[in-house]
């Protein structure tokens, strides 16, 4: 008896807040406006979203970071599949 008593109350309960959940959600697209980008700060004619947006020429060392992004890229495509290998072998001989 006290469990179905308590069962009630606990369902009143949960139907009374029903209401005031539902009131306070709505449903609907929402979008923030576009940013645009201005004359805020930027290098305006180094900073072009056109053919100088990658001026390759004017990146201070360039030697040295061309050659690191270059190590890097191979690097991790010699990497992993080395790794791979090695994983799916340790996984094969230890099942």
């Amino acid at each position: 008896m006290a469990f179905n008593n308590g069962f009630r109350s606990a369902s009143k309960l949960i139907l009374s807040s029903q209401p005031s959940l539902s009131k306070s959600v709505t449903r609907g697209f929402h979008s923030t406006g576009v940013k645009r980008m201005g004359g805020h700060g930027h290098d305006e004619p180094y900073y072009v979203h056109a053919k100088h947006m990658y001026n390759l020429d004017r990146m201070k060392h360039q030697g040295l970071k061309m050659s690191l992004a270059v190590f890097t890229a191979f690097s991790i495509g010699v990497a992993v599949p080395v790794y791979a290998v090695i994983f799916q072998q340790k996984k094969t001989t230890s099942g």
